[in-house]
């Protein structure tokens, strides 16, 4: 930003720190598989600025129905998120591979859960 004083341009330089989300993907508890429908978490903390964007994929492809993201909550200047993706039973038991995928302030980030290896 420039600002004119007294003839002379001064120039004022705001510092922006940005600090990547923490991502972390919680999948569904023993209990919850056993009923109609599963659910899987993902966490984002610590980040900044805000603006960080929360998309899921299942087995490379892009999931949008069951995605539910909660608004962006701000503590001492950083930021946190949740997102939470409930399947249905069956679509739980087809799938394999799930994605968290997250990007903040351009960058990529993502938490991935390989149902196979549990």
């Amino acid at each position: 930003m420039l600002n004119k004083i007294n003839d002379e341009i001064v120039v004022i330089f705001t510092a922006f720190h940005t600090s990547a989300p923490s991502v972390s993907l919680l999948p569904p508890s023993s209990l919850q598989i056993s009923g109609d429908s599963a659910a899987l978490l993902c966490l984002l903390s610590s980040y900044s600025p805000q603006g960080a964007l929360v998309s899921w994929t299942l087995d490379g492809s892009e999931v949008t129905e069951g995605v539910v993201t909660s608004a962006e909550s701000e503590q001492d200047g950083r930021y946190s998120r949740s997102s939470v993706l409930t399947l249905s039973k069956a679509r739980w038991e087809e799938g394999e591979l799930y994605v968290c995928r997250v990007t903040h302030d351009g960058a990529p980030h993502e938490a991935s859960f390989h149902k196979s290896r549990c």
